[in-house]
């Protein structure tokens, strides 16, 4: 009896792993993490605009078309493409990771009978989302370092005492292990994985709404220009309830100090409220809104067309 238990659980083992283990979701991987390089690469400045304004504290925010403006006058046009490479790396990586893992589980709930809804598109990304945080959370960190790197447009604290050089994501790891110990390649994973619930609302949002309107249009394949607008709306929504956590992870992500990475994400949040008011806690929303907003919805677009494309190349289903 135990045997035959044992061969059973063998068996479902073998079929969810098989299940996991396909063209199929390789190709979503692939598509995701190429439409994410192709949209970051687009809308980079933003992104550039975006961090200056969520870690310089101190220093007054401005609007995005003014803070732009003031870096390209400090450092020149091209500061706001500094970092590009390994971001671009990264986010490739991230995202093969997170759309490997989130149609991986959608593949297997699928097999078991289980039909789609908000609530288990909400989960199966919410744990795609820790999964992608675990992983890739020391290339974020070295990323969020690289960007900040000899800057001019910050902070006096920053001008005095600029954090290290780092040449490159590689050398980024060894420095930061070298002189800080490699638990701080995981400076801000508590709030990233808090914030794993971006992408989670993120996906709930995109797969309801783009369930819905191909039922409306009873059909799989839907315009480029919905598949825009769904990406738009649904990281609308999860950038607005998520945004003090990356306020905070950003600002953890690029502190050398341990007794600042140490701190609880309640006590550290409460600490930007005494020193920054509550508009600390939505400091560079606007790039953020801007630059998140237009890039996930070109992700999007990106991603569904280059999927379809190849499932129709390859004779694959979706």
């Amino acid at each position: 009896m135990i045997l035959k238990l044992a061969a059973v659980d063998s068996k479902i083992m073998s079929s969810r792993l098989s299940s996991l283990l396909t063209y199929s979701n390789f190709v979503h991987a692939v598509s995701g993490a190429t439409g994410s390089v192709i949209a970051m690469a687009v809308f980079y400045p933003l992104e550039t605009v975006r961090t200056r304004l969520q870690v310089h504290v101190g220093r007054q925010a401005k609007h995005t078309p003014m803070e732009a403006l003031d870096i390209i006058k400090d450092e020149g046009i091209l500061s706001l493409y500094q970092g590009l490479f390994p971001v671009l790396v990264t986010l490739c990586c991230s995202n093969f990771v997170y759309f490997y893992t989130y149609n991986g589980l959608k593949t297997v709930l699928q097999e078991e009978g289980s039909k789609p809804g908000p609530l288990k598109d909400l989960l199966m990304a919410f744990v795609s989302g820790v999964i992608n945080v675990l992983v890739t959370n020391p290339l974020w960190v070295v990323n969020t370092r690289i960007k900040l790197q000899g800057i001019k447009c910050g902070t006096e604290t920053l001008k005095t005492t600029p954090p290290p050089t780092y040449r490159g994501i590689l050398d980024g790891l060894r420095k930061i292990i070298s002189q800080e110990g490699v638990p701080a390649l995981w400076n801000g994973t508590t709030a990233s994985v808090i914030l794993a619930s971006n992408p989670s609302i993120q996906f709930m949002v995109y797969e309801t709404v783009k369930r819905y309107f191909q039922q409306f249009f009873k059909s799989k394949d839907l315009s480029g220009f919905l598949y825009f607008t769904i990406g738009a709306i649904s990281k609308t929504v999860a950038t607005i309830v998520t945004y003090p956590l990356q306020i905070l992870q950003s600002r953890l992500r690029a502190s050398t100090k341990r007794s600042e990475n140490s701190k609880k994400v309640v006590q550290s949040l409460l600490d930007i409220i005494r020193s920054e008011g509550f508009q600390g806690l939505y400091r560079g929303m606007e790039a953020k809104l801007v630059q998140t907003v237009m890039t996930a919805a070109l992700m999007f677009l990106c991603y569904e067309k280059i999927a379809a494309f190849i499932f129709k190349t390859m004779g694959l289903k979706t």
